[in-house]
């Protein structure tokens, strides 16, 4: 038997949930439905994020590409943190 849940969220997290949902090939409803079943069945509540690389990261990434293949800005690897202190103070 289904029953109704009411649920007070901010319009605009609605309308975004809404639209990744439908992305997705899903309903709201469906996402909501199957968040509660995990919850049940786990006990567990997950968060995640998946990562995303910005473009002002990727960029960055790009410099020390860079970088690293004409040997610019790298310092030597050290066996002590007394040896990279010594280098740093040179």
């Amino acid at each position: 038997m289904k029953t109704l849940i009411n649920i007070k969220t901010d319009k605009d997290v609605k309308r975004k949930a809404q639209k990744i949902a439908e992305e997705l090939g899903l309903s709201l409803s469906a996402v909501i439905n199957a968040t509660l079943k995990q919850l049940v069945r786990n006990r567990e509540v997950y968060f995640s994020v998946a990562p995303k690389i910005t473009p002002q990261f990727e960029n960055f990434l790009g410099i020390i590409e860079k970088d690293i293949k004409s040997k610019k800005n790298i310092s030597k690897s050290f066996s002590s943190t007394k040896k990279a202190v010594a280098y740093l103070r040179s």
